[in-house]
């Protein structure tokens, strides 16, 4: 499964895949058409309660991934979304935040990632209890 991240003011570029922008709010000063998004998910982004407690503070980031983790646990139909279009080629999630490093993309990537790796284990570990011991 291949997710980037990338600010949504950066240029498209064809490695991009499938462009899904990730932010409740629509970015400040970008046009649709330089957008280049594919879909908006604006209801996978953090809650509004948690996005202003957050505030881009990165003191809060590890507090924040917990709690956004906890919200995106309630998304299945919107994570599954993103996960059929990674089946099959790139997805890069798109931001409008300043920091590259603190932002709910790289959460949700995160997020995402981790789901991957934990369902994958799930199966391993349920062909090993199916095999007859």
């Amino acid at each position: 499964m291949k997710i980037f991240v990338k600010r949504g003011y950066e240029p498209a570029a064809k490695s991009d895949g499938f462009r899904v922008l990730v932010d409740r709010l629509w970015p400040r000063g970008l046009s649709k058409e330089d957008a280049h998004i594919d879909l908006w998910l604006r209801e996978i982004g953090p809650s509004t309660t948690l996005r202003k407690w957050f505030n881009h503070d990165p003191a809060r980031w590890a507090e924040f991934q917990r709690r956004y983790h906890a919200e995106l646990k309630q998304k299945t139909a919107l994570l599954a979304t993103i996960i059929e279009q990674a089946k099959t080629g790139s997805v890069t999630l798109l931001y409008s935040a300043k920091d590259e490093e603190h932002n709910q993309a790289i959460a949700l990537r995160s997020f995402l990632l981790n789901r991957r790796s934990s369902s994958h284990s799930e199966k391993l570990k349920s062909k090993r209890g199916n095999s007859g011991r």
